[in-house]
């Protein structure tokens, strides 16, 4: 992966988090999600965001997020941010979506070239 950052030099990163959201669960999830893009969309480098919801086919992830941001130093920058954010109020991730039955796949994307 490194290699394909290297050929692509300095281009956007998309990070995009899909997930599968019980119905009892979403409102928590919508809070919390429109807390962190707010102080995403503060962050030198951010682009622009979306937060999609299925509402047909025959897909598993009812809620996905996309962030594009500058490039790759961007991402690297915004990281320890949102996590010290995230332990000023007590929110931990990953103990939110087990708590809530939410199932998640998140990774950070790249145009490709010529396309």
């Amino acid at each position: 992966m490194d290699q394909l950052n290297q050929q692509l030099g300095d281009v956007s990163v998309f990070r995009v988090d899909k997930f599968i959201v019980p119905a009892e669960a979403r409102e928590e999830i919508l809070r919390k999600v429109r807390a962190t893009h707010e102080l995403l969309r503060l962050q030198q480098g951010f682009v622009q965001d979306f937060l999609l919801e299925q509402f047909s086919g025959p897909g598993e992830f009812n809620l996905v997020t996309v962030v594009e941001w500058e490039n790759q130093t961007a991402v690297d920058n915004v990281v320890p941010i949102v996590k010290a954010a995230q332990a000023l109020v007590g929110f931990n991730p990953q103990e939110t979506l087990t708590r809530l039955g939410v199932r998640a796949d998140i990774a950070n994307y790249q145009r490709i070239p010529g396309f």
